[in-house]
């Protein structure tokens, strides 16, 4: 068993691999218990590398490895990097059930930018200021943790 620390777009992910099977890992992020298919070669636990304090690590790198949500639907805005401007954070962890802006898409505060399901509820992440949406950070299925930057706003 290895535990890992990232910082993605400035929220901590601990990353305990329980165990590797073939394929298959079982990971608890930060609490939350993920069995991942692994693409590749197979490897073993001791072919891991040694933990370390912290590792910073892009958001696209980190969400494929640690993420064991499906993939988006086709018809759903691309997942991109985070723009410049005011980030819209999950305020609680959950599924990423619709993206409801694009980048370059003007809205107004209190639009509606993505519906969150979180304990059996949809939750809707609505923008704290007009603007211009400069990134979206996140695509429907994406599980997501408290803090996690789903859209960004200039």
């Amino acid at each position: 068993m290895r535990t890992y620390s990232y910082n993605v777009n400035g929220a901590q992910y601990d990353v305990t691999i329980e165990s590797i099977q073939g394929q298959i890992a079982k990971l608890n992020v930060n609490g939350v218990a993920f069995d991942v298919e692994m693409l590749g070669a197979p490897i073993a636990e001791g072919d891991l590398p040694a933990a370390e304090a912290a590792v910073t690590a892009a958001a696209p790198a980190a969400a494929a490895a640690a993420s064991a949500a499906p993939a988006p639907a086709a018809a759903a805005p691309a997942k991109g990097e985070a723009g410049a401007g005011t980030p819209v954070k999950a305020p609680l962890p959950g599924v990423v059930t619709k993206v409801l802006v694009a980048n370059g898409q003007s809205v107004k505060k209190g639009d509606t930018v993505v519906v969150l399901e979180a304990m059996k509820m949809e939750n809707n992440i609505t923008a704290e200021s007009d603007g211009t949406v400069s990134g979206v950070c996140c695509a429907v299925g994406d599980s997501v943790m408290e803090g996690t930057t789903l859209v960004t706003i200039a």
